[in-house]
């Protein structure tokens, strides 16, 4: 058995009525409301409204309360993230199958409730299913229609967008109008060239041309199971919105727009569901919590997989858009995947990715080292970032010495150099200055030896 959703052309007119925004042509997108400006899932007003069921509130709720040893309507409202007096609804029902005792009333209609020991016995049961507890889910049709509808809110990527994007660095023209061309047309980006000349910092400069926040819900459900999709490490609440606000649907939240980095540790597993036996629920893997960002795949190749099993991993998502993950019954579950791709590699073209992947890359961009004038250009504007002056004869110099040891330019190394100069200047106590024996002492400790032969 699989579940798929139906990928939806949602409208990004920005002319929808201020106070509530129609959903007719999406029927999985939640009712919009403007919240000062903003455009908010409005809160659920019963239980068909929010898309996931009576069990799965029932069941949740039920295991909520089996935590404690007597809770109140207004307790279970906060943790599930759901007006009060739909979860007033839930737990009523529970009380009237036996599951809950009333202990009391808090107010007009809010009780203050204990489990019973039937109750307990069937909380017991559901938490062997789905050890989840904590913010109800949304349906993975609600996830799928609201990315849609954020990525489709998002404004268009200009080249002026991606030059201010890439203002800290130091390139050909050629490398910026590829750049921009992958990010305004939301195809993918492989990044290649020897190191330490700006990939990873690139691919990161880049996530920055992406416009305006995203609503991702705390986690989603499929039947019994829950995979939880907000993360706080890399997940960031942004800063227009009041979350508290009493008219929105508190199972969504409003994040900038993520950016996930994956290096040389990543395994094939990581790019599935992980599955936790003791919690039992699933965890998104990171290309899923990425959606509506950018994931970098950095350091390509030097994975403990082989690179082509990686690459074809990603064949599918790029052509269709969407992505197949596996539950741990051996369901096969069809989510989104919507985002900026970036793949960056020190290795050969030829030794990491075969022509057949390459075609489905969207563009590509080859970072060479620098020549001695961007290196110049390179080392000047990092030194007065700094406030420092960099006279062109130091620079000339310092050009000199890598050819005199037979070392390739990198674009990383004016910052590394001077850094280390900074570090020297702090030992001994002086102002942060540039002179030929600082740097001659910052490039001893930086390569270690006078001949890269050592290296």
């Amino acid at each position: 058995m699989s579940l798929t959703f139906e990928p939806e052309m949602l409208s990004g007119d920005a002319h929808w009525p201020p106070a509530q925004v129609s959903t007719a042509s999406s029927p999985h997108l939640p009712r919009m409301v403007d919240v000062d400006g903003v455009l908010a899932p409005q809160a659920s007003s019963n239980v068909e409204e929010t898309g996931i069921g009576q069990e799965v509130l029932s069941d949740l709720s039920l295991k909520l309360g089996a935590t404690v040893p007597r809770f109140t309507s207004e307790w279970a409202a906060e943790q599930l993230r759901l007006p009060l007096q739909l979860v007033e609804t839930v737990l009523w029902h529970l009380k009237e199958d036996q599951l809950l005792e009333v202990l009391g009333q808090t107010g007009l209609l809010t009780y203050r409730y204990a489990t019973t020991q039937r109750g307990r016995d069937y909380a017991r049961h559901l938490l062997d299913v789905s050890g989840y507890v904590g913010p109800a889910p949304v349906s993975l049709e609600s996830y799928s229609a609201m990315l849609h509808w954020g990525t489709s809110q998002q404004g268009r990527i200009t080249f002026d967008d991606v030059k201010e994007a890439l203002a800290g660095l130091v390139l050909p023209d050629d490398a910026t109008e590829v750049a921009a061309l992958a990010a305004s047309s939301g195809r993918s980006l492989f990044l290649f060239g020897p190191p330490g000349n700006g990939k990873t910092t690139l691919g990161q400069s880049l996530h920055h041309v992406l416009k305006g926040a995203l609503w991702i819900p705390h986690c989603i459900s499929i039947d019994s199971h829950v995979i939880r999709i907000f993360d706080r490490q890399v997940h960031h609440l942004a800063d227009d919105f009041d979350e508290t606000h009493g008219r929105t649907d508190r199972r969504w939240l409003r994040i900038r727009r993520p950016l996930i980095v994956s290096g040389g540790e990543m395994t094939m597993a990581e790019l599935d569901l992980a599955y936790s036996p003791s919690l039992r629920f699933y965890e998104a893997p990171p290309h899923l919590k990425a959606n509506g960002g950018t994931f970098l795949l950095d350091d390509f190749g030097r994975q403990q997989v082989d690179p082509n099993d990686l690459l074809n991993r990603w064949i599918i998502p790029l052509e269709q858009r969407v992505d197949h993950l596996t539950l741990n019954t051996g369901q096969k579950i069809q989510i989104p995947f919507h985002l900026m791709l970036i793949i960056a590699t020190n290795l050969s073209r030829a030794d990491v990715a075969d022509p057949a992947f390459l075609r489905r890359m969207g563009y590509r961009l080859h970072l060479d080292k620098p020549s001695e004038q961007r290196y110049a250009q390179i080392f000047e504007r990092y030194a007065a970032a700094q406030k420092l002056a960099a006279e062109p004869a130091l620079i000339g110099g310092l050009i000199e010495r890598y050819k005199a040891e037979g070392r390739e330019l990198r674009a990383s190394e004016p910052r590394d150099l001077i850094e280390r100069v900074r570090d020297l200047c702090r030992l001994h106590g002086q102002s942060f200055m540039l002179s030929r024996k600082m740097l001659d002492t910052a490039w001893a400790g930086y390569f270690g030896d006078a001949s890269p032969k050592s290296d």
